[in-house]
C-alpha cells in the first residue's frame, strides 16, 4: 500500500512549522505502511556548501565519528547528529575528500543524500517513532515530502525506505509498482548513474535525475516519464526550489491535494490533509491522471 505526503509552503511565515505539519501528516498514514518511514526536508542552504546526510550503522556511535571526519578532511567541519544520521556541511572543495572518506568507511556509514538545501532522514519503524527519533517536528524549511512503507516485495531495511535521492537536492517518494524498472535501470547505468538498491522507486528517482541533467525541467522530466516508465504509480518529487506530483494514466493509487494561500499539500488520503491548519479554507481536489502538478519558489 504505502502512504505518501508532501508539503510546499507558499507563506514564509509558516516555515518554522514545516516539520511539525509534515510529521503530523505522515503519522496519519501509518496504517498504509508500518515497517519504515522517511522524510526529506528542504531548508536554508549555502551555494558554496553541500550538506551530506549519512546513516551510521547499528552499533556505531555517531558522535565518535566527528573527530575522524575532521581529521580525514584536514579541517574542522560542521557535523550535526540526529539519532542514527549525521549531516556534514562541507565546502565544494571538501566534498571529494568527504566522499572518499565515506567510501573507505562504507561498512560503517551509508550515504543517504547530498544537497545545498536538502536533508533526508529514514529508518525502520512506524512514522511516529521515526519522526520522534529525528526530531522532525522541530525542523524548519520551505517544503518537504514523506513516505511510510509496506515492503511487499523486499526486505524491511533502512536502505529500502523512501525518499530516494539520486541527485543533489533531488528526491522522490512513490506509491505503486513499475514493471520495466530493470530495463530502465540498465539504461541509466550505461548513462553513468549508480544505484544502491533494487527498489523500483530508486530507478524512478534516477530517471528524473538523468532527464534533468540533460537540461529538462522538473515538469518536462515528469511528462516524459509517462512514456518511458511503465506501471502504476504516484510520484511526489522534491528539488531545491520545486515540488511536483504525478499520477500514471490509470491513476489507480489514491491521491488527494489541497491548495491555499499558505501551502500546497499532498496526501494518499484526505486524513493526511485534515491535520493541516485552516484546511477548511483550502481548495481540495483529486489530481488528474497523467497530469503534472508543479510549484516552485523563485
Amino acid at each position: 500500500m504505502c502512504g505518501i505526503v508532501g508539503l510546499f509552503l507558499k507563506n514564509k511565515d509558516r516555515q518554522p512549522e514545516l516539520g511539525q505539519m509534515l510529521s503530523r501528516m505522515l503519522v496519519t498514514m501509518s496504517a498504509r505502511g508500518p515497517d519504515s518511514a522517511g522524510i526529506a526536508v528542504y531548508g536554508a542552504g549555502d551555494d558554496d556548501k553541500v550538506k551530506l546526510t549519512l546513516r551510521v550503522a547499528d552499533g556505531i556511535d555517531p558522535e565518535s565519528l566527528k573527530s575522524e571526519i575532521a581529521t580525514a578532511l584536514g579541517a574542522p567541519i560542521a557535523v550535526r547528529v540526529r539519532s542514527s544520521h549525521i549531516v556534514l556541511t562541507v565546502t565544494r572543495l571538501q566534498e571529494a575528500s568527504a566522499l572518499d572518506w565515506l567510501r573507505r568507511r562504507k561498512a560503517d556509514v551509508q550515504f543517504v543524500s547530498a544537497g545545498a538545501n536538502m536533508e533526508i532522514y529514514k529508518e525502520v519503524g512506524l512514522p511516529e517513532h521515526v519522526a520522534r527519533e529525528f526530531g522532525v517536528a522541530d525542523m524548519h524549511g520551505t517544503h518537504g515530502i514523506g513516505h511510510t512503507r509496506m515492503a511487499t516485495e523486499s526486505a524491511v531495511t533502512t536502505e529500502g525506505a523512501h525518499p530516494f535521492s539520486t541527485g543533489k537536492d533531488q528526491c522522490l517518494v512513490h506509491n505503486g509498482s513499475l514493471s520495466n524498472h530493470n530495463a530502465v535501470r540498465r539504461t541509466l547505468q550505461r548513462e553513468g548513474l549508480a544505484f544502491s538498491t533494487q527498489n523500483d522507486s530508486e530507478v524512478a528517482a534516477g530517471y528524473l535525475t538523468w532527464r534533468m541533467s540533460q537540461g529538462a525541467s522538473l515538469r518536462d522530466s515528469l511528462s516524459s516519464s509517462l512514456n518511458d516508465l511503465d506501471g502504476f504509480f504516484t510520484f511526489v518529487v522534491g528539488t531545491r526550489n520545486g515540488f511536483a506530483v504525478l499520477r500514471d494514466p490509470i491513476a489507480c493509487k489514491p491521491a488527494i491535494m489541497a491548495e491555499s494561500d499558505d501551502y500546497v499539500a499532498f496526501g494518499s488520503e484526505y486524513r493526511a490533509l485534515s491535520v493541516l491548519p485552516n484546511i477548511e479554507r483550502a481548495r481540495v481536489f483529486e489530481p488528474e491522471p497523467a497530469t503534472v502538478y508543479a510549484w516552485e519558489h523563485s
